[in-house]
């Protein structure tokens, strides 16, 4: 019997829940989450948020924004002259800083904090050592920072973020499909998203249901492009 004919899948928008209530909490990433919860009351004033590409920091982020107010900005477009609006929301986050800083005003922009009590979040995959910072006052106040960690998700995590992924598509998934993928793929939230829109591309082009074949051939590629 022929196979029945593909379709080019539609480019449907689909809205990602980045909201704080949206935020999963496991083993890997509680302690992130609980000092984040913990604003304003941190152990310093700086916070550098480290972890691998799609640990969920930028999730992390969005969900402090909510609670905060916080100014959310990329760490390579910060100036000097954006110092003051930013300390002026209350709360700052930078994100990726490991893809370069301007050291002149990331040091202008801690000290701004320091004197208006304001708290700052950093966010990388590397810690400040691995910055090739120049500025030694800068090197010092971020040796003073508070470091936490997101690490890679557990089983139980990934199981629930696969979960969500395929919700947010409006997609019931099967739950043994979910289980065959767990335990088939990278310990990473990044492949699991980039897994879970393959396959619902795969299922839409060849208007077929979501099974364990099909998830296994999709992860298989997804993994090795990857690599």
């Amino acid at each position: 019997m022929a196979e029945p004919p593909r379709q080019l899948p539609l480019e449907l928008p689909h809205e990602q829940a980045l909201g704080r209530d949206d935020y999963l909490v496991g083993s890997s990433n509680r302690a992130a989450f609980d000092l984040l919860e913990r604003w304003p009351d941190w152990p310093s004033e700086v916070v550098v948020l480290a972890g691998p590409v799609g640990a969920g920091k930028t999730h992390l982020v969005e969900a402090w924004h909510e609670d905060t107010g916080a100014a959310v900005l990329a760490a390579a477009d910060l100036t000097v002259e954006s110092v003051t609006g930013l300390v002026a929301a209350g709360a700052v986050a930078l994100e990726d800083a490991h893809k370069g800083v301007d050291e002149t005003a990331l040091f202008h922009l801690l000290n701004a904090a320091r004197q208006a009590g304001v708290r700052v979040l950093i966010t990388s995959r590397t810690w400040p050592t691995a910055w090739n910072l120049n500025l030694p006052d800068l090197v010092s106040r971020l040796r003073a920072a508070t470091p936490v960690e997101i690490l890679e998700p557990d089983d139980s995590l990934l199981r629930q973020v696969l979960v969500k992924l395929f919700a947010d598509r409006q997609i019931v998934i099967d739950p043994g499909v979910v289980e065959y993928l767990v335990v088939r793929m990278e310990r990473s939230l990044g492949v699991a998203g980039r897994a879970v829109d393959a396959i619902d591309r795969e299922a839409l082009a060849g208007r077929v249901k979501i099974t364990k074949p099909l998830a296994g051939r999709v992860l298989e590629v997804v993994q090795a492009s990857n690599g």
